[in-house]
């Protein structure tokens, strides 16, 4: 049997084990990355390592370490407030929003986890507080950093227009930019029709002054905390359906008014600010910059700090980074170039544009979108030379299934959402992420195929 095989059902023995005995997936990835890695494919500890995921370890704790000091000072709150007040009180329009801003943040330049860890956290905070159903939320903020990740100035539409240029292939960089934009709108589209949107919309509006109550009671939050869901979300509840407007209530941030700024909300609207302006503007990490800003808003103020990091989400970062590492190591053997080879190697150059796009898809759910863009373009670069296959339409078919997949939540888009998603029971958000990404794995590279390479001319 060869190595890359063993790889494979190791992994899928992984999943099985961890499903049914309800041992932690990180931990068994990160044990299978061990063993696989130096039995079957030879590797050293060092470059078993190499495929741990630092950068996305610092963004998950770094981001969740900041907005936990945001939330204990009522920061977040007042963003909430101040959100629901332009809008209105409409709180249909807030999931597009959302999405909106992830868009343009993209659009503009932003690295789509770096918007992704922007967004986020404030969105889950408003799915919190008006009971919108945290999968809606979640994926519109995931779809919306997606819809404008492929503008010509863009991180990734750069990336792509480039490696198509180098491979002697016509460029289309606003066909692949409405494209991702057109297709990441109609899913969103999709998901707030069947995830509670239309109830949102029913629902009617709240008022400004009502949007955020100023001294909630206590113990209903710390009740929720303690059981990991906020009161009245269980299963086909307003949580779950979107179907009440009101705001669920939260545990008192101090003495100070939500609608009012003191010392520490200015101090942490500042760091905010810092960090997009630093992230987005001069190109800095946005893990290492949240973690800076952390750190001295809890220097300021070490009481209110002080629990910030028991609020981090590490079982669902020792998750992500398990099964990354072990994603690591399946590149180090060579098992994802094999699967791509194989699926290049077939000669029909239909069947091969499908196959490229679920390798594209399937893999990019576990690892980075960019980096298998980069692997998977040169591969289709041989048979669309040949020209019976529109080189434009397939390099979008491609670049869209390997992005539109970052619902995933063990891409780092759906890690963030999830490590994010505050009072709502992690564990339940997980599995609906999860069974969402496998029907986007499933139907997104076929719908693709279809539209930009079938339906396209070349």
């Amino acid at each position: 049997m060869s190595p890359e095989l063993i790889s494979v059902l190791a992994l899928i023995a992984a999943f099985v084990v961890a499903t049914t005995l309800s041992v932690n997936m990180g931990m068994l990835m990160l044990t299978m990355a061990f063993l696989v890695g130096m039995t079957a494919g030879g590797l050293s500890e060092e470059e078993i390592f190499a495929g741990f995921p630092g950068d996305l370890f610092v963004v998950l704790v770094g981001v969740t370490y900041l907005f936990a000091i945001a939330r204990a000072n009522g920061t977040t709150d007042w963003l909430v407030h101040r959100a629901v007040r332009l809008l209105g009180g409409r709180i249909a329009l807030i999931p597009w929003v959302m999405f909106g801003i992830g868009a343009l943040l993209t659009a503009i330049g932003a690295v789509s986890p770096a918007a992704c860890a922007i967004v986020a956290p404030i969105a889950m905070s408003m799915a919190v507080r008006y009971r919108i159903n945290p999968l809606l939320m979640g994926v519109m903020v995931v779809h919306g950093t997606q819809a404008g990740s492929f503008s010509p100035i863009s991180i990734y539409g750069t990336i792509v227009n480039g490696v198509v240029t180098r491979g002697g292939l016509p460029t289309g960089p606003i066909v692949l930019f409405l494209g991702a934009l057109v297709v990441n709108t109609v899913i969103a589209a999709i998901v707030f029709v069947t995830f509670g949107g239309l109830r949102l919309v029913g629902a009617g509006s709240v008022s400004a002054k009502s949007a955020v109550p100023a001294a909630a009671s206590a113990q209903p939050a710390l009740s929720a905390a303690g059981t990991g869901r906020v009161p009245g979300l269980s299963a086909g509840s307003a949580g779950e359906s979107g179907a009440s407007a009101e705001p669920a209530e939260s545990a008192s941030t101090g003495d100070e008014p939500i609608e009012t700024l003191n010392r520490d909300r200015w101090l942490t609207l500042i760091g905010l600010v810092g960090l997009v302006v630093s992230t987005l503007g001069f190109g800095l990490d946005v893990g290492l910059v949240a973690v800076t800003i952390a750190v001295v808003l809890s220097m300021i103020s070490p009481k209110i700090a002080r629990n910030a990091p028991s609020e981090v989400a590490w079982p669902t970062v020792l998750l992500i980074c398990g099964v990354l590492t072990y994603v690591g190591v399946l590149r180090e053997m060579g098992t994802i170039d094999y699967a791509g080879e194989a699926v290049a190697g077939i000669g029909i150059p239909l069947v091969v544009a499908l196959l490229l796009c679920y390798v594209g898809a399937l893999v990019s759910a576990f690892a980075s979108s960019v980096g298998i863009m980069g692997a998977l373009i040169p591969l289709a670069v041989p048979f669309l030379l040949q020209g019976e296959i529109g080189a434009v339409g397939m390099i979008t078919a491609l670049a869209v299934a390997s992005t539109v997949v970052d619902v995933s939540p063990f891409s780092t888009n759906g890690a963030i959402v999830l490590a994010n998603s505050g009072d709502f029971d992690k564990d339940v958000l997980f599995r609906k992420l999860l069974i969402y990404g496998v029907v986007v794995v499933t139907a997104a590279p076929l719908l693709t195929w279809l539209v930009f390479v079938v339906l396209t001319p070349g």
